[in-house]
């Protein structure tokens, strides 16, 4: 982590939000989530959320050797965006502790306020990271009792 990576640091993310990221779309082996109608799935809507939070940490970073996961979600999802309208999402990183990174978001489609909350994602070395999901998939031998 560099010095620069400080409490208010920020990001304004936009995106057009295509068919492919609407609810039915989401886990397409749900006839649940196919009979809904096609607006943002909030399971895509919390990765674009997490998307801008990567973009305005990266700078911050010795990226690609550290890397954010996401470990907190506090977030509303309180207005239905169709696919066409755009999605702006504003990230403010509030708190730095540690290797725990505490944003603020905001997001809006071109109507109305759709989500806000907070994100926390963590700093991880992504090879050591990487090693550890290695070693709990099965067939590897380890991580499972």
């Amino acid at each position: 982590m560099k010095e620069s990576l400080q409490p208010g640091l920020g990001l304004v993310f936009t995106y057009s939000v295509p068919v492919q990221r609407t609810v039915p779309h989401l886990l397409p082996e749900s006839p649940e989530f196919r009979a809904m109608p096609e607006v943002l799935a909030s399971g895509y809507m919390v990765g674009l959320i997490e998307w801008a939070c990567i973009q305005a940490v990266n700078p911050h970073l010795d990226w690609p050797a550290e890397q954010t996961v996401g470990i907190g979600f506090r977030l509303s999802h309180i207005a239905a965006t169709p696919p066409g309208l755009r999605v702006t999402i504003r990230v403010e990183l509030l708190s730095v502790e540690g290797r725990k990174l505490t944003f603020g978001v905001r997001a809006e489609d071109e109507v109305e306020v759709i989500s806000e909350g907070s994100h926390e994602r963590f700093v991880i070395d992504a090879a050591r990271f990487r090693a550890k999901a290695a070693a709990k998939a099965p067939g590897s031998g380890e991580g499972r009792g």
